[in-house]
Order: C-alpha cells, then structure tokens, then sequence
C-alpha cells in the first residue's frame, strides 16, 4: 500500500536549477514547504559549468551565494579566442588571440557542477527543504482546475510513497517528465549541433606558458581563469576550468563533423590531437582523460514554459536548449526561476486566477522571445567561427546586444515587471528581424573573405584586447528610458555595420550600399545591410 504525502512545491530533480529555486522560494516564501527529488544520489560532473552576468547577478543578488561561490568556485575571467590555420598546426603562441588584458568589472565564475549541487543540497536541507535523493519520480496525475492538485509517485528503494503537491516544477533535464507527459518538447531542426566532452587532470598552466611577451600582452592577468575557446570553422573546443586540477574540455559543432569515433576516449583524443594549440594546453598528451560524454543533438523547445494557473512549470534544460557558446544555460535558469518565484508568491498571496493566467501568458511569451534571440545568434553562423576578423565583429556584436538588451533590464528587475515586459514583446518581431538581418550580414561578409581567399589571413599573430562597441557600462546599473536604450541599439548597430563595410572594403569586395548612419528602423527591415 503506497504511503500519501503533501507538500506546497514539489520540485522533480535536484540538479543545479531544481536546487537554485528551492534555495529562493525558502528566502521568497518562507511560509511554503518545498521538497525535491533527485532520481540520482551522488551528484557528478556535468556541462554547464561556465556562467555569465545575468545568472551570476542572480547568484549573488537573489540567492546570497557570494561568499560561498568566492571561498568554493573559481572566478571567470570572461571569454577568450583562439584562431588557427586551415591545417590547425599553430602553436598556441603564434594564434591570434581575442581577450581581456584586465579582471572583468562583473563577476562570473567557473562551477565545478557536482560540488555546487551537492553543497546546494546540503545547504537546501539546512534551510529546511525536504530532500529526497535516490528517488524516481513517476506516475504524474497533473491536476486541473484552480484548486486541484497535482499527484505523483516516488520510489525510494522498497518504498513507494504517492505525492500530492499544489505548484508541481520539472528541473528534470533533458528527461523532462512534465514536458513528456503533456507532449510539450518541440524538435529545432535547422540547429543540427553535436557536442562531446570530457574532464583532464594534469593539463598545463597557460599563464605559466609561453615566451614572456606573450603573458606580458594581458598584462599578466590569468587566461586559465577564462572559458577559452578554440575556434574552427563549423565547431570550437571549450578549456573550463573547475578546480582541484580538473579542467573541462569539450568540443560542440555540426553533425556533419561529428562522428560516432568521437564518443569513445580514443577517439576524443584523438580528434583533440589534431589541434596544435589544443594539444599543447593537454600538455602534449600527458593530461589524464577521466571520462567522456556526448549529445548526439543539442537543440529542443518546448510548447510552453509555464502554467501558472494551473500551477506547473518547467525550469532549465527540462523546458529548452539552444546553444552552450555564450553559456546561456544558467542566464535561462535565472530568468525561469525569477518568473516561477515571483509567480507561486503571487499565486500564495491571493492573485486572482485570471490575473496569474496574464502574468504567466507575458512571461511564457518572453521565455520564447528570448530563446528565439538565443538561437539566431548561431543558426547557420557556425561557419564563421574560424575567421579572426568575422568573429570579432560578431563577438562585439553580440556581447554590446547582451549588456544593452537582456543584462541591463535583469540586473534592474524590469523583468518581473508586466508593462515593460509587454513593451519588450511588442517590439518582439522587430528584435528578432534585425539580428536575422545582421546574422545574413555575417554571411555575406563570410563569402566575400572566401571568395578573396582572405578567410584565414587575420588569424595567426594578433592580439585583440578589448570590446570596441561596450561603451555604456556605468548606465545599465539603473533603468534607462526606452529612448536612450533605442539609441544604444541604433549606435551598436551601425558601428557593427560600419566595420564589417569597412572589412570587405579592405578585401576588395564590391557593394552597393552606401556607408551613411542608418536610423534604427533600417536594421529592422529584412534587407542586406551592404
């Protein structure tokens, strides 16, 4: 006979999101009782490790993890580049580099994944949620109506005890269960990425590399803090480091490279091998595999993020995947666990049903707005990551994109307010269509470096130290009104367009257009910005 239990939030999966939104409900609505099951019982190295401002803002600002993450994580110090030759036979000294010379203003870090969860679930368990490890969710009866609960199943061992909780949340991962169990998961198909990874020990120290002027172009500050990526067109390798000696090494890129080889330590090696610059950072080899692990396909959706009428919600990679380059994981947990937060202390105070249906509409709309965003940073834009010059266009790009319209207004709290959300989804399509245009803008500069045989030339002995278009900084710490924010996107986009003009003039390519300012309306229209 199965045992009946209740609780207010069930959260199935106790992973890094499931653990991250059960520390900030007992801090938001203490008054809740919050329990989590993890199918697992001994947490271990997982992706993901590397985060960026807006999860590391939420870290720190939401969860008070400051002192814990300085005294048990690495601190990051950004992203770095590297770019090779067609035969990929560079020394890693000779590779122009792409890089900070300096500390970064806003902290990041670099997880060592299963140290952060378990200590997550230790300190959970000492903020009073029950935490249930070892233990299968299964049998989910999703409740409907407004007073309904949902009910599921968990088997601890011998022991089956039979659930009933009022806010249900999927942290499962990629098992989804909710998002399985109501046919939620939509396929990406024109995003056909592959990834294979795995953990060294024993590899080198690059701030101990090298001739001296090389450590002495950043100033000494550390590259081995950074997530360094080796970049090759159509794929790049990832160097995380996570402490204790261990570092992550992975490589993401089309299917058509990908082969099944490549699942199996030899054949990792083996591939890794092949990059000079690569190789040398495993120290010729001698770097200790430990494990190897791969997702044949990396990109999914889903139908929807949440319900908050009905009290369900998928949070993490058990809602949608788009792409580790910019590690947006963590910023995507933040955003859904803020949304689920503020969505369950309204529900538990007495926000009328219809009210809560509008307030989960809007942020279930921008979930899908921003993973849209997300994606037309990379669909077929994987070509270009070999070519120094296209990708410190689009790295300024991108990263000016970043502070100007998804880090500033988090770090503000605009987005748990409804009217600016709206406002943001009005101009929703607007959005979307100009980095569409600026995606084919990268495109078209990357045939005409081809056709001129120019492709490679910017890539060995260069260094490049800073972010041209990132020049608003000390604004985005207060909300902006929506005129100066506009005027930020019309400058960033101009100066973009301004330089990738200004490269193909310098191979000789032909275009039409001239080089004036275009007001921002212009980049918004689906036509080709040269």
């Amino acid at each position: 006979m199965e045992n009946h239990r209740t609780v207010d939030v069930a959260i199935l999966g106790g992973g890094l999101a499931g653990n991250l939104l059960a520390r900030q409900l007992r801090r938001q609505v203490p008054g809740l009782s919050v329990a989590i099951f993890e199918r697992t019982t001994d947490s271990s190295f997982k992706v993901g490790e590397s985060t960026v401002e807006i999860a590391c803002n939420y870290f720190i600002r939401r969860l008070g993890l400051t002192k814990y993450l300085y005294e048990n994580q690495l601190p990051k110090n950004g992203l770095r580049f590297y770019f090779d030759t067609p035969e990929k036979d560079t020394d890693l000294f000779e590779m122009t580099e792409i890089g900070s010379k300096h500390l970064l203003r806003l902290p990041t870090f670099q997880l060592d994944r299963a140290r952060f969860e378990a200590d997550l679930l230790r300190m959970n368990r000492e903020l009073g949620v029950d935490v249930h490890t070892g233990a299968r969710a299964h049998d989910l009866q999703m409740g409907g109506g407004p007073d309904a609960h949902h009910e599921f199943s968990v088997t601890e061992g011998d022991t089956q005890t039979r659930w009933r909780c009022r806010w249900l949340v999927d942290a499962t991962g990629r098992a989804s269960l909710i998002a399985r169990h109501l046919d939620l998961r939509t396929h990406i198909p024109d995003m056909p990425m592959s990834a294979v990874w795995g953990r060294f020990k024993g590899y080198a120290d690059i701030d101990d590399m090298g001739p001296p002027a090389w450590r002495d172009r950043i100033q000494h500050t550390t590259r081995l803090l950074s997530t360094n990526h080796f970049c090759y067109p159509g794929y790049w390798i990832w160097f995380i480091p996570l402490g204790r000696d261990v570092m992550s090494v992975g490589w993401v890129g089309d299917q058509k490279i990908f082969h099944d080889g490549m699942r199996k330590p030899e054949g990792f090696l083996e591939f890794l091998r092949g990059h000079r610059g690569v190789w040398q950072f495993l120290r010729e080899g001698q770097a200790e595999l430990l494990d190897v692990l791969s997702y044949k396909h990396l990109a999914y959706g889903t139908k929807r993020f949440f319900r908050g009428e009905d009290r369900w919600f998928l949070l993490g990679e058990a809602a949608a995947f788009t792409d580790p380059f910019y590690s947006p994981g963590s910023d995507f947990i933040a955003l859904e666990a803020d949304f689920i937060g503020d969505m369950i202390a309204r529900d538990a105070a007495g926000e009328p049903r219809a009210e809560l249906a509008d307030r989960s509409d809007t942020f279930d709309a921008f979930m899908h707005f921003r993973v849209a965003a997300n994606l037309l940073l990379y669909r077929d834009l994987y070509s270009i990551f070999g070519s120094q010059e296209l990708m410190r266009l689009k790295w300024d790009f991108d990263i000016a994109c970043y502070y100007n319209l998804w880090a500033a207004p988090y770090m503000n709290d605009q987005h748990l307010d409804l009217r600016f959300l709206k406002g943001e989804l009005r101009r929703k399509d607007f959005v979307l269509q100009a980095l569409a245009t600026f995606a084919g803008f990268f495109k078209q500069i990357e045939r005409a470096l081809h056709e001129r045989g120019a492709y490679y030339r910017g890539n060995v002995g260069r260094y490049i130290g800073s972010l041209e278009l990132v020049d608003f900084m000390d604004d985005i710490f207060a909300p902006r009104p929506r005129k100066q924010v506009l005027r930020t996107t019309e400058a960033i986009f101009n100066a973009t367009r301004d330089r990738g003009l200004a490269l193909l003039r310098d191979i000789g390519a032909p275009f039409e257009r001239t080089a004036q300012p275009l007001p921002l309306y212009e980049f918004m229209l689906a036509e080709p910005l040269a």
